[in-house]
């Protein structure tokens, strides 16, 4: 825990990087202590795209370097202190002591058209009301709030699944990729076409409804298939519909039923690996052979596993008791991909809902699930593998999608972490900083024979730090 000095609750986190820019998602990152003098002034024609310099961040693997950024990608990794020095004329520096710096996190499974309405009908505790949930305003609204929030916790990229026929139609689609289109440079934000029936008669509306989706701009098919009376046709629809317009696949299933998932998995071979499905909770309630017979399969056909180790997302619906979430270890074991989602985001599915990565990851590494590093690529590395975006190291080259977060040590900030800095397309877009205090040990209602405890108390004794910045 880094020494700080007392400070008065309203400052600001001194030590923490300077905040996002106010000029907008086209200006350079940081604020103006951290702008160079040679910057471009106000309303001057666009120059080369700005540089940003990341100096004395702490990696994953102990070494401590600086990181400069330009163009959207990772332009050179070198020793603290190597690349601090010439920059570009109106680059940004950002000090980042004290602070891991990681790959971002993805959010392969987020569910937006219904995020954020678990107050319901609690007059005032919504702002959007108890009325129609499916109204396109007030479904852009959240899904534009819930993607905001997901990028303060570090989530540069969000796969959202979004129902479409019956009462919402088109509609919420429609609001969130309105949406969508209000975040770019912020967030990147996709959509999965849920219908609810595929298959029979009243299913024929449903498949209208999702090629429409695809042609509006999903780029991914799902569903889920245990709500259609037959759940193989279900698939087979939702598959065939991804080979004709050549996109992704991200079906709901709780994995209960071993046939359906080899089924499955010979099916969707030819799509790998584009394939994914879960939170498949239900491998967990199933005999120890029985879902190892099924993870092998799923292997094979190299379909992805998306779980949710923060709870359900209400698809399908929870219908047995025992354990809620996939059994990761046996599934890695097998040589499943793995990611990690946050389902549902505060809606009635999951109230309390928080849509934070490292919450997921923390959750994978304390259930035994996974090491800190496995859990944390879980949500990062396997999370962008599933939704197909490219992949992130702390490399030249790569693209600066990062997240710099408060601590020493992965399994550090995956226990505690409030102070944050978010880089989206080599730009910082967010930023969190958290100071805790703490009083003086002294108790004046105590026994009148108290003795005082000396000026500055224990914390000055032990030289512990009267503030945290965690």
């Amino acid at each position: 825990m880094p020494d700080s000095q007392p400070q008065e609750p309203a400052q600001p986190d001194r030590d923490a990087p300077p905040p996002p820019s106010p000029s907008g998602p086209s200006g350079p990152p940081g604020g103006p202590s951290g702008t160079a003098p040679g910057a471009p002034p106000e309303g001057a024609p666009p120059r080369a795209p700005a540089a940003l310099v990341l100096c004395g961040a702490r990696l994953a693997d102990g070494r401590t370097v600086d990181v400069r950024i330009g163009g959207g990608r990772i332009e050179a990794v070198g020793t603290a202190g190597s690349l601090s020095s010439p920059t570009p004329p109106w680059a940004t520096r950002i000090d980042l002591t004290g602070y891991l710096l990681l790959p971002a996190p993805a959010e392969p499974h987020a569910h937006y058209d219904t995020a954020l309405t678990a107050d319901g009908d609690v007059p005032g505790a919504s702002p959007y009301g108890p009325r129609d949930p499916y109204d396109p305003e007030r479904v852009q609204r959240r899904a534009a709030e819930a993607a905001l929030l997901q990028l303060g916790h570090g989530a540069t990229a969000v796969r959202t699944h979004v129902r479409v026929g019956d009462v919402a139609g088109l509609r919420a689609l429609r609001a969130v990729l309105r949406a969508r289109s209000a975040l770019h440079g912020l967030a990147d934000l996709t959509a999965v076409a849920v219908p609810r029936l595929l298959t029979g008669a009243a299913g024929a509306d449903g498949l209208a409804m999702l090629r429409e989706a695809v042609d509006m701009g999903a780029t991914a098919v799902g569903g889920c298939p245990d709500l259609d009376p037959d759940p193989a046709g279900y698939t087979e629809t939702v598959l065939a519909v991804a080979a004709e317009h050549g996109c992704a696949v991200d079906l709901h299933t709780d994995g209960s039923d071993p046939v359906r998932l080899s089924r499955l998995a010979s099916v969707a071979g030819g799509l790998r690996p584009r394939v994914a499905i879960g939170p498949c909770d239900g491998l967990a309630r199933l005999p120890r052979e029985t879902a190892a017979r099924a993870a092998e399969s799923l292997a094979a056909a190299g379909i992805t596993v998306v779980c949710l180790p923060q709870g359900g997302c209400g698809l399908p619906p929870r219908t047995a008791d025992g354990p809620h979430a996939a059994p990761v270890r046996l599934l890695r074991a097998a040589g499943v991909r793995v990611a990690a989602g946050s389902g549902a985001l505060r809606d009635t599915a999951n109230p309390v809902g928080r849509g934070d990565p490292l919450e997921a990851a923390y959750l994978l590494a304390s259930h035994g699930q996974a090491g800190p590093e496995e859990a944390y690529e879980a949500v990062s590395a396997r999370a962008r593998e599933a939704m197909g975006l490219p992949r992130v190291r702390i490399e030249a080259g790569f693209p600066a999608e990062l997240l710099a977060v408060r601590g020493r040590t992965l399994a550090g900030t995956l226990s505690l972490s409030y102070s944050r800095l978010v880089v989206h397309r080599g730009r910082v877009v967010a930023r969190t900083s958290a100071v805790r205090e703490y009083c003086d040990a002294t108790d004046p209602g105590g026994p009148a024979d108290t003795v005082a405890p000396e000026p500055g108390g224990p914390a000055a004794e032990l030289g512990l730090p009267r503030q945290s910045q965690r």
